[in-house]
């Protein structure tokens, strides 16, 4: 197999040092240049053609989303990890990144000795280039499918469905009308919403849950940015938050989301809680999950898409087994296809479906 090829973009040369002596350490990746801005990162990439970047999200001269819109223009552009700052307009620039095709990214730690500080980012980075490493296999595969990712649909525009084949393994155990839906989901997953979510119609019959893998601040940038383009109020979920049809709320970054009846016995209540992580998660999709299958049973929809690992695949079955309804992304569409891997291998799945399909059978789903 041959070698990942990377460039690494920054304008710090402390983090120019730290991410590419990470890199060196990782099997099959060559870092084959670096560049201190957006410009001189540019030339190298057309000259060089790598397979990977990192890229830093604030720069001089050319900043990290404009060298991703210059990268769409490309044939074949490289897959890209962002590192950015833990700030507000850090995650809001992140978010944006991802939304634009990046493949994920890596907080840059806010202190600490270098030693330490590298320490760090190979602990995040190094899951993130495996993953992309065993998603793509190599480096023919990574430039025949990165692909620039479709535009979202305005939200006053009616979405084109795609006429992919949608598998079905089952024919579903719902009995009624699911009244909530739950979404777990991770790498490429802002990217995937994005494109998701605005096809959901105004005025849905059920609430939707979102549990995307962030760390704070990020997750309140992607659900400012997801209200902006959809049909439906989206929002980062508050601790007490009663659940109502036509809203989505988003779990917070570092914290755990699950659903409580509230004191009347009959409406449902968000509850955000600091338990520990589950799956090294937090928050985590079983977490919410799980309160799902106890306070829906039969009622509920369970959808898994993108994302590396495994979370997510318990609390779907105990989903599965109070009555759920199971929609699954398929691999072709995914960024990674880990989390939606062993709920449609067990069979759980009740459909497999690629991403622009997913909103039209979570409607389905409701309107049974």
């Amino acid at each position: 197999m041959n070698n990942l090829r990377a460039v690494v973009i920054d304008d710090t040369i402390v983090y120019r040092k730290i991410v590419g002596d990470v890199l060196k350490t990782i099997p099959g990746i060559e870092v084959v240049a670096t560049a201190n801005n957006g410009k001189i990162a540019l030339s190298k990439i057309k000259t060089l053609k790598p397979d990977l970047i990192t890229l830093d999200i604030e720069m001089p001269e050319m900043n990290g989303i404009q060298v991703l819109e210059e990268l769409q223009g490309l044939e074949s552009p490289p897959a890209v990890i962002m590192l950015s700052t833990l700030t507000r307009e850090g995650s809001e620039m992140t978010i944006r990144a991802l939304e634009l095709g990046a493949f994920d990214f890596v907080p840059k730690p806010e202190e600490g000795r270098m030693a330490d500080n590298l320490e760090k980012v190979k602990a995040a980075i190094v899951p993130i280039v495996t993953a992309l490493k065993r998603q793509k296999g190599t480096v023919q595969r990574i430039r025949g499918n990165r692909m620039p990712p479709s535009p979202a649909p305005s939200p006053r525009e009616k979405p084109q469905i795609s006429q992919s084949r949608i598998i079905r393994k089952t024919t579903g155990v719902l009995k009624s009308s699911s009244e909530i839906v739950g979404i777990g989901i991770s790498t490429g997953g802002p990217n995937a919403l994005t494109q998701m979510i605005p096809m959901l119609p105004a005025g849905l019959k059920a609430p939707v849950l979102i549990v995307q893998h962030m760390p704070p601040m990020f997750t309140a940038s992607l659900a400012s940015s997801l209200d902006k383009k959809s049909r439906l109020e989206v929002k980062e979920a508050q601790d007490g938050d009663t659940i109502q049809s036509g809203k989505v709320f988003i779990a917070p970054g570092g914290k755990q989301m699950k659903i409580v009846a509230a004191a009347d016995g009959v409406s449902r209540k968000i509850k955000i809680t600091d338990d520990p992580p589950e799956n090294s998660c937090k928050p985590s999709v079983d977490y919410l999950f799980r309160s799902i299958a106890q306070h829906y049973v039969g009622r509920a929809t369970g959808v898994i898409m993108t994302g590396m690992g495994s979370d997510g695949s318990k609390g779907l079955v105990q989903m599965k087994e109070s009555g759920s309804f199971v929609i699954a992304q398929d691999e072709a569409t995914c960024t990674v296809f880990g989390m939606p891997k062993e709920p449609i291998e067990s069979g759980i799945a009740d459909v497999i479906v690629p991403l622009p399909q997913i909103a039209d059978e979570i409607v389905k789903s409701i309107a049974k």
